[in-house]
């Protein structure tokens, strides 16, 4: 790799930690290509990324970053899994962890705090952004419906009393 490449690389390693929601440190020595092909998937499917750069170049990439906390976790075979999403990320690696205990979570960064394990395991354990925002349209919408069907029910209960009440007369 030469210097070019080098400096593109730091670039972009400097645009992931500016602009993740979350980015997490893991080892993943004895993992095949087929398990980290495998994580990758699973990443997209997530909406995040994974991504393996030379703890070097990574570390002078965090230099002046908000996230810069997390240079401490690369050393030895690191791979980098970040998103937009500020729990995704931090959600697959810790799954796939328990299926594959090759994968060993470090640590990383949310924002300007740095997490440990169990600070990403805590992350993890949030909702995601859909599920926060599933929950809060079926709280706004629910009294709405709830409304919907007081106001049908006297209604409907009125109909149903004129009908017995015409039945009887006739």
């Amino acid at each position: 790799m030469d210097r070019a490449q080098k400096e593109k690389l730091v670039e972009d390693l400097g645009q992931i930690f500016e602009s993740s929601g979350v980015v997490v440190v893991s080892r993943y020595e004895g993992m095949t290509v087929a398990e980290m092909q495998d994580l990758r998937a699973q990443m997209r499917e997530a909406g995040g990324f994974v991504r393996v750069a030379k703890n070097r170049l990574a570390k002078i990439a965090l230099d002046g970053k908000p996230c810069a906390s997390i240079a401490n976790y690369l050393t030895g075979m690191t791979v980098l899994a970040y998103s937009e999403d500020p729990v995704a990320a931090a959600k697959v690696v810790q799954e796939y962890s328990k299926m594959n205990p090759k994968l060993d979570i470090l640590g990383g960064a949310m924002g300007e705090n740095e997490l440990d394990r169990a600070g990403v395991k805590a992350v993890a354990s949030l909702p995601s952004r859909e599920e926060l925002i599933a929950s809060i349209v079926g709280c706004v919408v629910a009294p709405a419906s709830n409304l919907a069907g007081a106001l049908g029910a006297p209604a409907s209960n009125i109909a149903g009393i004129l009908a017995t009440i015409e039945e009887k007369a006739a």
